[in-house]
């Protein structure tokens, strides 16, 4: 039987004596790739998840026998949204596919009503920000800038040296999966599965306000041609842009649907706030779907959607409402990093953001 969930209250939060000082930490190494992919590239980049995958247009039904402590804030029983939807790769610089990477998958929900958050009070949206996973590759912020600041050392060089090493750990991380292991830290320095991203499983991994309680999100294919693409291999080698030239081509002739859900919070223990990287048990707690996710058949990519949905979109969890308020060191930190280097890239590349009111009108 499962546990009641626990109600939300701001005393579910624990701020940390040095968390300023891990967030100035970080604006300084992602504000240094920003303006490193600037040098390099003549163009700056995200400071994470910089290349795209895919950009597409689709819409999210919220399903209509949900129980009362899933039918939270925006998730009324049968409401329906207009959604974008950006897949990604986690660097911040856009590096060739050989290297295989955790991938991202963020959602923003166009029309929502409810009380803002600060800094979101003049919008309409609500972000979900998904990675590879349900556990954060870091407990903290703190293992987070360490880490960090290895990637940053590496943006945008030995292109080739990166590809090598990814082929060396993924077979080294597919051996620790098989004995019931795996290792953040290989996946993200190149070890992740050469798989179809479609197919793949994203979380949120840190914790959202959900309404009256508290919830991580996850969101997984649901319709049966994005289910047999689960696991499936990806030759991630025949050019740099080989997941995104895929996909392309899947997106051209099929559509397909995620099904989003949600995981309650019953136990502070077992299902902490402020340690990302702990995954909560799902064994008595299992994630319960709460929307469908659909894309029809559409171009994943585009020069116009390059310019509209990634050039002039920001992704942030907190685009959103009171009632989905982002919870957790790792959310605290995404509050005061994210603004400063995507104000960075808009100001190096000219190009304003545009926080969309409804879905624009693509090719």
């Amino acid at each position: 039987m499962l546990k009641n969930p626990i109600r939300y209250s701001p005393d579910v939060e624990t701020i940390g004596p040095d968390e300023q000082e891990t967030i100035d930490g970080l604006n300084k190494t992602f504000s240094y790739i920003v303006e490193k992919t600037h040098e390099d590239l003549g163009h700056a980049q995200r400071g994470v998840h910089a290349k795209s995958h895919a950009l597409l247009e689709g819409e999210m039904v919220v399903h209509d026998d949900l129980a009362d402590e899933q039918a939270q804030g925006i998730f009324e029983r049968g409401r329906r949204y207009p959604v974008i939807i950006r897949m990604s790769a986690i660097p911040g610089d856009p590096i060739r596919d050989s290297v295989s990477l955790p991938r991202g998958f963020s959602i923003k929900v166009i029309g929502v009503d409810g009380e803002r958050l600060p800094g979101a009070e003049d919008e309409v949206t609500q972000d979900f920000l998904m990675a590879s996973g349900v556990a954060f590759s870091n407990p903290t912020p703190v293992g987070f800038l360490r880490n960090t600041k290895l990637l940053a050392a590496t943006t945008n060089r030995a292109e080739w040296a990166k590809a090598a090493l990814s082929k060396v750990l993924r077979p080294i991380e597919q051996a620790l999966e098989a004995v019931g292991g795996e290792s953040a830290l290989l996946k993200g320095f190149g070890g992740y599965p050469d798989t179809n991203p479609i197919g793949d499983r994203y979380g949120s991994q840190a914790p959202l306000r959900f309404g009256d309680y508290i919830a991580k999100f996850d969101i997984v294919p649901e319709s049966p041609n994005f289910r047999a693409l689960t696991d499936q291999k990806l030759d991630e080698s025949k050019s740099p842009d080989s997941i995104r030239e895929e996909l392309m081509a899947i997106f051209a002739n099929e559509g397909g649907a995620w099904t989003l859900r949600a995981q309650l919070c019953r136990d502070l223990e077992e299902n902490p706030i402020e340690d990302a990287a702990t995954p909560w048990p799902e064994q008595g707690n299992p994630y319960i779907p709460v929307a469908t996710i659909t894309v029809k058949p559409q171009k994943s990519w585009s020069e116009e959607r390059v310019t509209v949905l990634n050039e002039q979109t920001a992704f942030r969890p907190w685009h959103g409402v009171e009632a989905h308020r982002p919870l957790g060191s790792v959310m605290r930190a995404r509050r005061a990093v994210y603004p400063v280097i995507q104000d960075l890239r808009s100001q190096l590349n000219g190009c304003p953001m545009h926080e969309p009111r409804s879905l624009p009108a693509l090719d």
